[in-house]
């Protein structure tokens, strides 16, 4: 049985469905793949990527996918988007470790066309959510020879209430924040035209749209070119709320680089999942799941996410990344 969760009114009580997204940092397999760049994670590559440190990684990240959110509810996630994986069949072997394989997780997962080879995915727990349709979306530049990863849309039912889910892992900051801010713009863009899409379909749809943006919420790309705001009074009329805005407001981050915070792993909701309106389920919380096993303990790096590699020195870590998530509640009639 969920978690019941009070409200202001003492006599209304909410049960949670639980809502995650994880760059879950470079999950390679140990085969050479012939059409990608994988090259640095094969065991005779410059990491020394072998079988014994791949399942070390597996069983590591699905004891952490397997803990976020049991407090709430004792099944966990029912729905959870994944980027930096390099194919289904990684995913496949992370949903059977023995943390995980309990759940039952179902996998959808398209290859992209990122020279490095890595995807995004999403699994989902077929007791709370239904997947009916899925369908990637390719960011086409000017530049034909850029490569960046699709973006995966996943329509289905979460506990009756029609959910879309869109993962995203948007192009890095390599070359400088402002140099590579356009690609981030272009992807903020095609995500906007999906959204779009879907609401002109459904003014009151239910749209997740999560991922790694490689900006904060305060950068233009998301802010303005896929509008979304800090405030959920604002997001009306097609404007999204972005979960993640309280938190980095406050200096929580994901990730750390060069002695400064950045939460650029986010989940912006629509302004339906909001108000409830059109549904059972609405936004009620947000978490960053960086409990103190996921930190480096010590160093000059005390408190960052706890790596798998720093370089090409194996760490035997998590990720470079915290999780996220945000608990939607529906009212106990």
């Amino acid at each position: 049985m969920p978690i019941l969760l009070a409200a202001q009114d003492p006599k209304a009580q909410f049960v949670p469905a639980l809502v995650g997204f994880y760059n879950i940092e470079n999950l390679y397999d140990t085969i050479d793949s012939p059409d990608t760049d994988d090259r640095e994670f094969l065991p005779d590559g410059s990491k020394k990527w072998t079988g014994e440190r791949y399942w070390s990684k597996l069983d590591r990240n699905a004891r952490v996918i397997e803990a976020m959110g049991k407090d709430l509810h004792p099944k966990g996630l029912a729905i959870l988007g994944l980027c930096e994986v390099e194919n289904r069949a990684v995913v496949e072997d992370l949903v059977h470790t023995q943390a995980l394989k309990g759940r039952n997780y179902q996998v959808v997962h398209e290859d992209s066309p990122d020279r490095r080879g890595v995807d995004v995915a999403l699994v989902y727990d077929p007791d709370q959510y239904t997947v009916h349709a899925h369908k990637s979306y390719r960011l086409n530049m000017a530049d034909t020879a850029f490569r960046t990863r699709d973006q995966l849309l996943v329509s289905g039912v979460l506990d009756g209430d029609t959910t879309h889910v869109i993962v995203c892992h948007w192009p890095s900051r390599r070359g400088g924040e402002k140099r590579s801010a356009p690609n981030r713009k272009a992807a903020a863009e095609l995500g906007r035209h999906i959204i779009d899409s879907l609401l002109a379909i459904n003014s009151q749809a239910r749209i997740m749209l999560m991922g790694d943006l490689n900006d904060d919420p305060v950068n233009v790309s998301v802010s303005r070119f896929l509008r979304s705001t800090a405030s959920k009074d604002k997001a009306v009329d097609g404007v999204f709320f972005n979960a993640m805005s309280a938190p980095y407001q406050k200096g929580i981050g994901t990730l750390a680089w060069r002695d400064s915070w950045n939460l650029f792993d986010q989940i912006i909701l629509s302004p339906a999942l909001v108000t409830g309106q059109g549904g059972q389920y609405r936004y009620y919380g947000t978490r960053i799941f960086n409990e103190s096993y996921l930190k480096q303990t010590d160093g000059n790096f005390a408190g960052y996410p706890f790596r798998t590699y720093v370089g090409d020195s194996y760490q035997d870590g998590y990720s470079d990344h915290f999780p996220v998530f945000v608990i939607l509640v529906k009212e106990v009639k």
